[in-house]
């Protein structure tokens, strides 16, 4: 089952030795996969780990590694997109972002970097959905809707988000700055205020990534949207979603009456500043300090193709299911 991701693995040895998060950030199983089968190649004998530092024992090199190539652009970091006519926004949106509200693991916070904002809003435009759009953000940790609203192509951004921090900032950059942004605290968990309901040409989230969470955010933002052709983009990682959850998260799509058109592979990385991360020494004894950004998330377009019809509508009851699973735990094994 996991005989690729140990390729993946291999080929990333193959060159030199790699920390843990290297590893973890150059191959697509997900957290808990990846330790498991980590673990097995060292029981196999396939590998070394020393200090949080990974090694390929060389009587298995031969046998998984060919020529290496290195495929990815360096130009763009292998997104598709270049942020080459945004220098201005990027350089103003980092002016404006420099206290910004913390990250905080109450709300499973996490801030990308500042040039992967401006990635996506350069993919969004380049997809017809920025010019002259009222737009959804649902959740902005990230400060998109700054972002946007500094190219001037969107009519408005409307932003909800749980935590009055967000809300308070946007608000203040919005009057300062005379961007068409609003902002409205909302909790997930209830139904969205009947003023926003079909108002929206699209939306933007990156909802939490159990099923029931993801299910959620996905139904409230998608109530938003004004009908067939409207579109939604979302970040989905595989460090907190196997293949099985990107499977029943495709057929939740289905249920709403949604297609994919895109899916964009590691287009946005967080940084060690701006995501909470994961706390690994009950695996590894002496783990090297963060020497990688390794977490990383595919940025995903979807498109009305009927009327869409989410699967939650009114209130929803659910405690910490909405942000844990076992997919986002870190596995009881010990290398």
């Amino acid at each position: 089952m996991f005989r690729r991701i140990k390729k993946q693995i291999v080929q990333a040895l193959s060159s030199s030795n790699k920390s843990i998060y290297e590893l973890m950030g150059s191959q697509d199983a997900s957290i808990s996969e990846f330790f498991y089968v980590l673990k097995e190649m060292k029981d196999e004998g396939m590998i070394s780990i020393e200090k949080g530092i990974v090694s390929l024992l060389h009587d298995h090199t031969n046998k998984y590694v060919g020529r290496q190539y290195e495929g990815k652009c360096r130009v763009c970091d292998g997104t598709g997109y270049s942020i080459h006519g945004y220098e201005s926004i990027l350089e103003e949106f980092k002016d404006i972002i420099k206290n910004r509200p913390n990250c905080i693991e109450e709300y499973d916070q996490g801030a990308m970097s500042v040039e992967d904002v401006v990635r996506r809003v350069a993919f969004i435009h380049e997809r017809g959905d920025l010019l002259d759009a009222n737009i959804l953000v649902m959740g902005d940790d990230d400060l998109f809707s700054i972002a946007a609203s500094l190219t001037e192509l969107p009519k408005e951004v409307f932003v909800l988000d749980v935590d009055d921090r967000i809300i308070s900032f946007l608000k203040n950059v919005a009057n300062e700055r005379g961007l068409p942004i609003k902002a409205m605290k909302y909790d997930v968990r209830d139904p969205i205020p009947y003023e926003l309901k079909n108002k929206f040409d699209v939306f933007i989230t990156d909802p939490v990534e159990t099923l029931p969470g993801i299910g959620l955010f996905l139904s409230r933002a998608v109530s938003t949207l004004k009908g067939v052709g409207s579109s939604g983009y979302f970040g989905l990682t595989t460090h907190e979603a196997t293949r099985k959850k990107w499977y029943e998260i495709q057929k939740i799509l289905h249920d709403m009456g949604f297609v994919i058109t895109d899916i964009r592979r590691r287009f946005s990385i967080y940084p060690q500043e701006g995501k909470l991360f994961f706390d690994f020494s009950k695996i590894i004894e002496d783990i090297v300090p963060l020497d990688s950004e390794w977490y990383s998330s595919s940025f995903l377009r979807i498109e009305a193709i009927k009327e869409p019809k989410p699967i939650y509508d009114g209130r929803v009851d659910i405690g910490n299911e909405l942000y844990e699973d076992e997919e986002s735990s870190i596995p009881d094994i010990r290398l």
